[in-house]
């Protein structure tokens, strides 16, 4: 059997108003291999962009990978780290019953992420890390984009 592939996946989202034109940016590093992804939406919000580079970031894996995806949206790590187990058991209801925000997009987010062994790291937005800076760009030209800019 094939030894499993390590990648790593960092992501970012970008909102411009919220809600307002967005846009999500993902790369993907495989050794000294990378990969750019980006792409909007109109009319969304930084969270929805957010979990949708998370998405779009492991949907571009071919076949299961061991991947650390790092984030710098608290929301994301926290949302599939923590509160996701909790929204199911309760049919996707918070713990004062109210539908979950953006529950599509968390479905699909353990969907994308139910074929790999995925490690989901923070990282401190604007704070330097060169890769976390580059998926903002990624997605700050989308939003751009969406805006007609």
């Amino acid at each position: 059997m094939a030894d499993i592939q390590e990648v790593e996946i960092y992501t970012d989202g970008a909102c411009k108003g919220n809600p307002g034109p967005g846009g999500w940016g993902a790369i993907l590093r495989q050794g000294d291999r990378e990969l750019e992804l980006s792409g909007g939406e109109p009319l969304t919000t930084n969270n929805r962009m957010e979990i949708t580079a998370a998405i779009e970031g492991l949907k571009a894996l071919k076949r299961p990978c061991k991947v650390t995806l790092y984030t710098d949206s608290v929301y994301v790590r926290d949302g599939i780290t923590k509160w996701i187990f909790g929204w199911q058991r309760n049919g996707w209801r918070t713990a004062d019953r109210k539908p979950v925000k953006n529950a599509e997009l968390w479905q699909a987010l353990l969907e994308a992420a139910r074929p790999h062994s995925v490690h989901w790291q923070w990282v401190k937005g604007h704070s330097g890390h060169p890769e976390n800076e580059r998926a903002d760009q990624l997605a700050c030209a989308a939003a751009e984009r969406q805006r007609g800019g």
